[in-house]
């Protein structure tokens, strides 16, 4: 992952404001996928542990591999109770994982930093024989008019924007260029409910977000509260938001 200092800065607001992943779909991973307690996962792309945590509460053994030490170390405090985890500083590209030594590996909102070609020859390297990958995204619907102010104030104020997702939102391709034909993808309506402090608080969690340093840092966060103001009803806002679950064997390289 060439990325790594993408989230210096951001541990704190990410572990705290971004979104979950709903229940059914880690049902359907575990079913689709035959899981059981003593399956090894590998959570590519951790952060600060949110789908990890997850994985964690179904008893399996989770190498979460994270190249941000910030994320990591954030990761560690929040999942310290789980005896289940080992943490590991690694990329997608490169995870230092032994070969043949995991029964799954899921990645959850991070693909869209990878290097496709070289994260599909490592998911080979590790996978045991028969095992699958799973990619998990949660994405905005982008013709939403509340998306489209967010993305109108992320363009006007943070030179780093190149769209949600990396700009990769929507993208089709790329996986059928991952995945082996026929891989399985399901589609959950996840709509996410903030008050303003989390709203504001998840918008500052992108990668291309401004911190507090940043000259315009107070220009951002009074555009997104008007946002919110303008949006919101009895101090809530519902942001429409659907998450992408795609689960097969890794094409061949």
């Amino acid at each position: 992952m060439a990325n790594e200092t993408n989230f210096n800065g951001k541990s704190v607001v990410y572990s705290k404001f971004r979104p979950d992943y709903p229940d059914q779909l880690l049902k359907d991973l575990i079913t689709d996928n035959n899981l059981h307690q003593n399956s090894v996962v590998a959570d590519i792309g951790s952060g600060t542990g949110i789908m990890t945590k997850k994985l964690l509460e179904f008893g399996f053994k989770v190498f979460a591999v994270e190249p941000n030490d910030e994320m990591r170390e954030a990761a560690s405090d929040n999942l310290k109770d789980y005896k289940q985890l080992i943490l590991v500083n690694g990329s997608a590209e490169n995870t230092t994982l032994k070969d043949n030594s995991v029964d799954i590996i899921v990645v959850a909102q991070a693909f869209h930093w990878f290097d496709a070609v070289s994260f599909r020859k490592e998911c080979q390297r590790i996978l045991n024989p028969g095992g699958k990958a799973v990619i998990i995204s949660n994405e905005r619907v982008a013709e939403d008019k509340i998306n489209k102010e967010i993305a109108a104030a992320y363009r006007k104020y943070c030179p780093n924007f190149k769209g949600f997702s990396n700009g990769m939102m929507g993208t089709v391709g790329i996986y059928e260029n991952f995945f082996e034909k026929g891989y399985t993808f399901k589609t959950y309506d996840n709509s996410l409910i903030y008050n303003k402090s989390s709203f504001i608080g998840r918008h500052l969690s992108s990668s291309f977000s401004l911190t507090k340093e940043d000259e315009m840092y107070p220009k951002l966060v009074e555009s997104l509260s008007v946002i919110f103001e303008r949006n919101s009803k009895n101090g809530l806002l519902t942001l429409p938001n659907i998450t992408k679950y795609r689960s097969g064997v890794v094409k061949e390289s």
